[in-house]
């Protein structure tokens, strides 16, 4: 059977070559078609990564952890302040908090405020975070030049380092790659190994080298300043701030323990539990989900209470729906624009009919000698099948050559988001098949119940 389609596709290939222009103004259609679905769907998965990502930098799936909890200056509103101060955060907590449910990814964090020396007349005094190399896709950062460190640099505490552009272009211009380049932080050489944007202007402003190396320089190898926690999807974040606080209650049981007996002895500052007022627990780290931390930035204390204590579940409500919205108009958005396509991919099925009809009427003659010689009219049917297929998927091929260039060519002329998925590709060339055989079937059908007597008589 093999043998007899691959002949069947060889006779297929010549036939159609006896007319090149007709065969490939056939296939046109299938090719605009096919091009249009890939160009289309890749448009649609561009504008949902692009949603998902700014939906993660609002802090819909971000949780954060800060050591320490001290209140001062913020006391008679429970709100913590004067954070980072603590000693008790390990990256045994981080490696603790991975195991918990919904948790995609953690980064360990330190941070330091310090120069940035690209040469001696261009240098930078900025913030300096010790991070892991999973930040980057926790906070959904869109990189611009290289890839960022690896989790094999943080674990050999390399001298490597990644931009914000703000940053890059005070060190080295506006449009200059740093990537390559070498800068001096805490007087240690460090290779620049990406360049990224962020939506937070902060980070945009800021440096990343991995947190060992930066415990290193700054003598701060045993503990941490915060904790970053990327969960699996908005609305999920509160319940993960509560289980990481349960966990970490019960690591820093010590601890707290130690703290609540200072607050019992008057030192005051901490929270103490169980007190009677409107303190909480005395832990000593603080958990809060970056959505709320971005609705109350910038707001007075008093202000950011209030805000706090009107919408605690933010993250697991309103981000929720509208995440669920904004995932639902792309995904109708994309069926739509599929749709539209898919109407070409119909005009082409009819174009291959069409023509493979007229291939039939043309070579009558020449379908009644080969019955007559003892070819099955299965055979027959097979042959103009295999032609009606070929044809398709000639213009598949193409389709999908410039559906890709079509995609690529939109983001890089009018900067809009596309991904062109395997999935996408493969349905493209799925499709292409069955059309050939959908639109094919009909005139290899009639091919195959011509008489055969009838048929060498046409002349």
């Amino acid at each position: 059977m093999l043998r007899f389609l691959a002949v069947s596709g060889q006779i297929a290939w010549k036939a159609l070559g006896r007319n090149r222009l007709r065969s490939g103004l056939t296939t046109l259609g299938v090719v605009i078609g096919v091009a249009a679905v890939i160009a289309m769907v890749a448009l649609g998965n561009g504008a949902r990564a692009s949603v998902e990502r700014t939906l993660k930098t609002a802090g819909t799936s971000i949780v954060q952890v800060s050591a320490g909890n001290f209140t001062k200056g913020g006391e008679s509103m429970n709100i913590a302040s004067g954070l980072g101060a603590a000693t008790t955060l390990t990256r045994d907590d981080a490696a603790a908090i991975r195991g918990l449910a919904n948790v995609v990814s953690v980064s360990a964090g330190l941070r330091s405020r310090t120069f940035i020396v690209a040469s001696p007349e261009s240098r930078v005094f900025t913030l300096v975070h010790g991070t892991e190399e999973s930040l980057g896709d926790i906070h959904g950062w869109t990189w611009l030049d290289g890839e960022g460190f690896t989790a094999e640099d943080v674990a050999a505490s390399a001298a490597k380092v990644v931009l914000g552009r703000v940053a890059s272009a005070r060190l080295f211009g506006d449009g200059v790659d740093p990537t390559g380049k070498t800068v001096k932080i805490h007087d240690r050489d460090f290779e620049v190994v990406g360049l990224m944007r962020a939506v937070d202007a902060d980070q945009d402003e800021a440096a990343f080298v991995p947190v060992t190396t930066l415990g290193t320089l700054t003598d701060r190898t045993t503990w941490l300043q915060t904790i970053t926690i990327g969960v699996t999807e908005a609305g999920v974040a509160t319940a993960v701030a509560d289980a990481v606080t349960a966990l970490l209650r019960e690591r820093h049981a010590s601890h707290i323990k130690e703290q609540v007996a200072r607050v019992a002895g008057g030192l005051g500052g901490l929270q103490a539990p169980g007190s009677g007022g409107r303190m909480g627990p005395a832990d000593d780290f603080v958990v809060k989900t970056l959505a709320g931390a971005q609705v109350t930035k910038g707001l007075y204390t008093e202000v950011a209470a209030f805000a706090l204590a009107n919408m605690p579940k933010l993250d697991s409500a309103t981000m929720e729906e509208m995440s669920g919205t904004l995932n639902r108009a792309g995904t109708t958005m994309t069926a739509l624009l599929a749709s539209i396509a898919g109407i070409s991919l119909v005009v082409g099925g009819i174009g291959i009919m069409n023509i493979m009809l007229v291939s039939v009427t043309e070579r009558t003659k020449e379908i009644g000698l080969r019955l007559a010689m003892g070819a099955r009219r299965k055979d027959v049917l097979v042959q103009f099948l295999v032609e009606a297929v070929v044809l398709s998927l000639i213009g598949g091929i193409v389709g999908i050559a410039a559906g890709i260039g079509a995609a690529r060519g939109l983001t890089a002329l009018m900067s809009w988001p596309a991904y062109v998925s395997p999935q996408s590709i493969a349905l493209a060339f799925a499709i292409s098949a069955v059309i050939g055989v959908a639109f094919g079937y009909y005139p290899a059908r009639r091919a195959s119940k011509l008489d055969p007597i009838v048929a060498l008589r046409r002349d």
